[in-house]
């Protein structure tokens, strides 16, 4: 079952249990999976990793979104963007732990030859591809490891 049928088949559960938080959650996902779809100049279907990087991107508009709440003073708001966020974050792929993200740019670093921070852009490349397959990996956090991991050379 894709990303986007299990999205689908959990919208129409929570609407039978009259769920409405879960319920708008999931709609204004779906929805912006939809508005994907439609985007550039012609209408296509996204693939599972598409609709996951949809979704990793409604988590990271929602964290954000928590965090300037927070900073203006709204807990209740913050904490329901939080909520959404950790209600998205279960239909992606668990995230890489430190240790396979240290694993994953040592590697990295080992396959390129890399020598100096010139080299980070094949790290990067690298590094990205390998952990593409493991599962979920934030870019920040990787550029930061890989920088260590440069300047320690």
């Amino acid at each position: 079952m894709s990303t986007l049928e299990r999205l689908t088949a959990d919208l129409t559960t929570s609407m039978k249990a009259r769920d409405a938080f879960r319920t708008n959650t999931l709609r204004q996902v779906i929805a912006a999976v939809r508005t994907a779809e439609k985007a550039g100049p012609v209408a296509q279907e996204l693939t599972d990793d598409q609709v996951r990087a949809v979704l990793a991107s409604e988590v990271k508009k929602r964290r954000e979104s928590a965090d300037i709440y927070s900073g203006a003073g709204a807990a209740d708001r913050a904490t329901n963007e939080t909520a959404e966020a950790d209600l998205i974050e279960t239909y992606l792929p668990a995230a890489l732990t430190d240790a396979q993200l240290d694993a994953v740019v040592a590697d990295a670093v080992a396959a390129t030859g890399a020598t100096s921070m010139r080299d980070m852009g094949a790290v990067m490349k690298a590094a990205n591809a390998a952990a593409s397959g493991l599962g979920r990996v934030d870019g920040k956090a990787l550029s930061q490891r890989v920088r260590q991991a440069l300047a320690a050379l």
